[in-house]
């Protein structure tokens, strides 16, 4: 892939430069959101991996400004107290983040994970992803092969989960996708039907397949594993 790293400390940049060109990626390097802007519209790389905190445009504002023009996928770099700063990056379309200090590994498994959703991305109307076959147009839904008998609702937020495997999903995401503007006000739908969804598609107490991304939202990983974090 073609990726762009920005981070305004230079010691991030080469690190990860270093490690993504050992693993087979084609780098360029940004200190700033105008400068990365700029390049990102030159180069039209695959991926973006953005710092969120960088002076004059940061990397919300980058997000934004990207996702207006593109769908390659952005990764988001923070540190924990940035909590409410990622949430506000996810919400503007960025897919996934790393909250710092984050080990080498876990950075070239989330950039992996976001070569998948490419590559696996669902036709129109069936969709057929890890342990999942949807048909969109019949309504039906399999796990394994068994089928499962979902409610409208329970259907479009596992269509809606499934066009966006790998991805990590906000919570104001989900209620817009699935109950409209009217909905953003309403967790409450989203954790009861997230529940609900739960009991059906899992095959046992424990979520494999929709995962919980604290405060944040959530992921689906359409094969019952986090390949992402490297969890059991």
């Amino acid at each position: 892939m073609r990726i762009l790293v920005v981070d305004d400390e230079p010691q991030i940049t080469r690190v990860l430069r270093t490690a993504l060109v050992s693993n087979g990626h084609e780098v360029t390097t940004a200190q700033n959101g105008m400068d990365a802007l700029e390049l990102f519209l030159k180069e039209q790389p695959d991926l973006l991996i953005t710092d969120l905190a960088m002076p004059g445009m940061d990397g919300i504002e980058l997000t934004r400004a990207v996702r207006e023009r593109s769908t390659a996928p952005v990764i988001v770099l923070s540190v924990r107290s940035q909590d409410a700063q990622k949430v506000a990056a996810l919400d503007e379309g960025a897919d996934d983040y790393i909250t710092k200090p984050f080990s080498i590994q876990e950075l070239l498994a989330r950039v992996r994970a976001q070569m998948r959703r490419i590559a696996t991305a669902p036709a129109e109307t069936i969709i057929e992803l890890g342990d999942f076959r949807i048909d969109v147009e019949r309504h039906q839904a399999a796990v394994k092969g068994q089928d499962v008998h979902l409610t409208p609702k329970e259907f479009d937020l596992l269509v809606f989960f499934a066009r966006n495997a790998d991805r990590v999903l906000t919570h104001k995401i989900l209620l817009r996708a699935i109950w409209g503007a009217a909905g953003v006000d309403q967790p409450e739908y989203l954790r009861v039907l997230v529940a609900q969804l739960r009991k059906k598609i899992e095959p046992g107490g424990e979520p494999q397949y929709i995962r919980s991304e604290p405060w944040v939202g959530y992921r689906l990983n359409p094969s019952g594993e986090d390949r992402a974090r490297g969890e059991s």
